[in-house]
Order: structure tokens, then C-alpha cells, then sequence
């Protein structure tokens, strides 16, 4: 964890030469199809809208993409409303199932029918930073990358629940960020991800991994970084933070953390492997530890004080990302999270050795 830490402060921060005020403000050339994938996302679609309404970005270099995976709600009618007000190109595809991951499907057909050279995908409940196509732009002329992952931000209303999430989407942000560090890129989230299509059709798109439901982020990302070692980079960077919703529900975390599991024992990377291993044994020691206080109890003070360094490292852990979100990250709310993270992640692997979980409407068998 320290490592990674050190990792995250290796990984400048990035700003547009026209928003830091220092130099001639640059020319936007890059061509964008920003491709969202979406089912019965009726209640999030309007936020989402006004958000790309409002990128600041010529209209002439984007464009984008819906691509409707069968949903039953009024979400289609809304895209559609919002195709008669635009005033950019906006398209409405319907997916086309070819394989047991409607993701990846949804976005390889958004790609045959993308007229632009870089493909950005997001999620339909997230919200997009104004400024975000220009700080993209600006990252591709200056470090010529061919894949681009981008920090997300979980919003939280400062619940337990949505506090919870929130801060384990700083730990994930901050084992992203700490592995590019560390130049050995681990992770990556489709709610931010820009890539060229010219890479990602000569490393066969998502071809090999598409029998596994989820993934459509993470094993491009081992594709890229094999074909493109130097130029799969991470935009640290203010001005490109995308917002997600929480789940609403601890059966709908737990049903999440499950799907994004569910492509761990199929990845490749040793290292991400390893990792996960360790997270499983530490958090199953931390929910042993009171047991041991009570019928070891000689020893408590060595207990107390390894549950201790366990919160004290994962509070400067999780702060890293705190600090990059502009959030102030209280010590005392954070002081019961270890022991809920810790029962999260056992409720996880054992609903991933069940082999299925559900998600969006539908049953899904672990391949």
C-alpha cells in the first residue's frame, strides 16, 4: 500500500496549458465519439444530458454514441428527445448480442459506426466535467498516449452507505493511479477511458475475454498495455474527473463489487492477482482479530495495535485520492470503514464461489 502510494505521487498532475494561463491557448484537433452503453436508465439520463450539453468542446470534433441494450423503461424516448434539441451529432444504436457481455457488445457496435479516431466511453449515471474533450485533447498532443484512463469520482450524500462507496472508490483510484506509478498498470474504469480506435482494432478489440460478462475496461487494458507499453497513460487531472452515482442498496454493492470480481481469476497479471489475494487474507485477519482479543486477551494490546496500523495506513491510503477530488477525508467517520469493507469483501468472494450474480435485470453465470 505504501508502495502504491508512492506510486500515486510519481503521477503528475495535468492541466491544459489555456486553463493554467501560462501559454498560448492550444488548438483542438483531436476527433471524439464518446460511446455510452445503457438499460432502463431513465432517472439518470437527464443529469447526464445537461453535462454533455454543456462540454466545452467544438461541436465539429464529436460526436456521440448511445447504444440502447434492450431497455424497458423511457430511457430510448429521451435520447431520442434529446437527438431533435441538439446541437451536435448524436446517434441511437440498439445493441447487438454476439456474446455473453452486453457491455462489450454495446460498445464494439458503437465503434463500427463511429465516425471519429478516439473512442471515450462513459457510463449513462455518471456526470461529465466541462472541460473534460479539451483536457483530453491537450493530454493527446502532448504525451501522444493510445489509451487514456481517467479518475472517477463516487458522489456521496454522507451516508454510511454512500460514504462506504465513495471512500472505496478512492482506495481503487488510489491502486489505479499508484500502479501507473509504479509502471504496471492495474486497473482502469470504463466510466473514463479513452483509447484510439486504430489500437484498439489491432489488438482485436475485446475478442478473447468476451465471454466474461465484465471487463470491458480492464482487459483492454492488459491488451493495450502489451501492444502500446510506453503510451497507455493516466490523466491526473482536475478538469477530467467523471461523477458516478452510488449504489443505492447493500445488495446492489454487493452485486457490483461481485460482477467487477468476477474477472479477477481471468486476468493475466500476476501482480493484480497477488494483490487481491492479499486484500482477501488482511480484511478476513481484521474480522478475526476481535476473536482473538477475547480468547487470547493477554495479548490484546498487540491486537489493538495491529487493528491501528491497519486504519492508520488505510486512512493515508485513501486521503491520496481525497485530496485529488478536493474532499477532506474525516478520521473519525472513516474509523468503522476497515471493519464494513472487511465484511463487504468476504461477502464478495463468497457470492463469486457461488458462480452467478445479478445485475441491471439479469442473471449472470461466472465463466
Amino acid at each position: 500500500m505504501l508502495l502504491l502510494v508512492m506510486g500515486f505521487k510519481s503521477v503528475r498532475f495535468f492541466s491544459s496549458p489555456d486553463m493554467t494561463g501560462t501559454s498560448k491557448e492550444i488548438k483542438p484537433v483531436t476527433r471524439f465519439s464518446i460511446v455510452i452503453p445503457f438499460r432502463n436508465e431513465a432517472e439518470n439520463l437527464s443529469s447526464l444530458l445537461k453535462t454533455i450539453e454543456a462540454l466545452n468542446y467544438p461541436s465539429e470534433l464529436w460526436e456521440v454514441i448511445f447504444v440502447n441494450d434492450v431497455s424497458e423503461d423511457i430511457s430510448e424516448e429521451m435520447i431520442l428527445n434529446a437527438i431533435e434539441k441538439s446541437r451536435f451529432s448524436i446517434k441511437l444504436l440498439q445493441n447487438k448480442r454476439i456474446s455473453n457481455s452486453p457491455k462489450k457488445d454495446a460498445i464494439s457496435e458503437a465503434i463500427k459506426n463511429s465516425n471519429f479516431e478516439w473512442i471515450v466511453t462513459t457510463d449513462a449515471d455518471c456526470e461529465l466535467p466541462k472541460y473534460w474533450l479539451k483536457t483530453l485533447d491537450a493530454f493527446i498532443q502532448k504525451k501522444n498516449p493510445v489509451m487514456i484512463c481517467g479518475p472517477v469520482f463516487y458522489k456521496s450524500n454522507s451516508s454510511f452507505l454512500e460514504n462506504f462507496q465513495q471512500l472505496d472508490g478512492f482506495s481503487l483510484q488510489t491502486v489505479t493511479i499508484g500502479s501507473f506509478g509504479l509502471r504496471n498498470p492495474l486497473l482502469s474504469n470504463g466510466a473514463n477511458l479513452a483509447y484510439s480506435k486504430v489500437a484498439f482494432l489491432k489488438v482485436n478489440g475485446f475478442l478473447g475475454n468476451d465471454h466474461i460478462a465484465s471487463g470491458d475496461d480492464i482487459f483492454l487494458l492488459e491488451k493495450m498495455k502489451k501492444a502500446f507499453p510506453k503510451q497507455v497513460k493516466f490523466l491526473k487531472s482536475k478538469e477530467a474527473i467523471v461523477s458516478t452515482k452510488p449504489q443505492q442498496n447493500w445488495k446492489n454493492v454487493i452485486n457490483q463489487r461481485i460482477r467487477w470480481a468476477s474477472k479477477t481469476s481471468k486476468q493475466k497479471n500476476i501482480t493484480s492477482l497477488s494483490l487481491g489475494i492479499l486484500v482477501l487474507l488482511v480484511n478476513i485477519s481484521i474480522l478475526a482479530l476481535p476473536f482473538f482479543m477475547i480468547f487470547n486477551y493477554k495479548n490484546i494490546g498487540f491486537y489493538i495495535f495491529l487493528i491501528s496500523f491497519k486504519i492508520g495506513v488505510d486512512y493515508i491510503f485513501v486521503h491520496q485520492t481525497a485530496f485529488l477530488f478536493d474532499k477532506k477525508n474525516s478520521f473519525w467517520k472513516f474509523l468503522l470503514q476497515p471493519f464494513a469493507y472487511a465484511v463487504i469483501i468476504l461477502a464478495v468472494t463468497l457470492g463469486s464461489l457461488r458462480g452467478n450474480y445479478t445485475w441491471k435485470g439479469r442473471t449472470f453465470q461466472k465463466q
